[in-house]
C-alpha cells in the first residue's frame, strides 16, 4: 500500500483551551504512530506548530505548504520532508487537500473555517469523497453544527450536508474514524 497522508487543518494560534494544545499534540504522535504523513500549512505557531512538532519528533514524514507571505511570519528552521511555497492562501488549501487522503479540522479560526467549508463544498458538490473529521475537543465544533443545522432547517442545504463529514470527540476516536477510512 502505498503512503497514506493527512490535511491537518487547525489554528495558527494555540487557543485559550490547554486541551486543544494536547489535543494537536496527541495528532501529531497519532500520525506518526500510523506511519500516516502530516500535510499542514508549514507553520511553526499555534496549534499547526505543535501538531507538526509532535509529528516531526515521533518520526512522521510531513509536507508543509505555505504561502510565499507567511514564510517570515509562520515558518521556523525545524527541518521538513518536503515544503511547498505557494502565491497564495487559495493555492495553499489546493495543493494541502490535492496531497492528502483525508481532511482532519482541529480547533482553529476564520482561515480553519475556511479551509472546512471549501472541502465541504467540493464534497457537497461531488469534486471528492475523501473523509472530513472534525476534531470536536471540549465541544469546540459544537456551534459549527448547530449553525449547519440553521442552514438545513432554513432550506439552504438539506440533510446530506452532514453526511459530508463527521465529528470526532477525541484523538482516539480520530485514530479509529482515519483507520477505517484510510483502510
Amino acid at each position: 500500500m502505498s503512503l497514506r497522508s493527512v490535511c491537518v487543518f487547525c489554528g495558527s494560534r494555540p487557543g485559550r483551551n490547554p486541551a486543544h494544545l494536547r489535543a494537536a499534540e496527541a495528532t501529531g504522535r497519532m500520525l506518526a504512530r500510523q506511519g500516516w504523513r502530516l500535510v499542514f500549512g508549514a507553520g511553526d505557531v499555534g496549534l499547526m506548530g505543535e501538531v507538526a512538532k509532535a509529528a516531526g519528533a515521533a518520526g512522521a514524514p510531513m509536507l508543509g505548504v505555505i504561502p510565499v507571505h507567511l514564510l517570515g511570519r509562520e515558518r521556523g528552521d525545524r527541518d521538513r520532508s518536503a515544503m511547498v511555497v505557494t502565491e497564495d492562501m487559495h493555492e495553499r488549501k489546493k495543493v494541502m487537500f490535492m496531497n492528502s487522503d483525508a481532511v482532519v479540522v482541529l480547533p482553529g479560526g476564520a482561515g480553519s473555517l475556511d479551509e472546512f467549508f471549501e472541502v465541504l463544498t467540493w464534497a457537497q458538490i461531488g469534486l471528492h469523497a475523501k473523509p472530513i473529521l472534525l476534531l470536536d475537543v471540549d465541544g469546540y465544533w459544537q456551534p459549527l453544527l448547530r449553525l449547519i443545522d440553521h442552514v438545513i432547517a432554513e432550506g439552504f442545504a438539506d440533510e446530506g450536508l452532514k453526511r459530508q463529514f463527521r465529528m470526532v470527540p477525541d484523538v482516539a476516536g480520530l485514530e479509529t474514524a482515519l483507520a477505517a477510512a484510510l483502510a
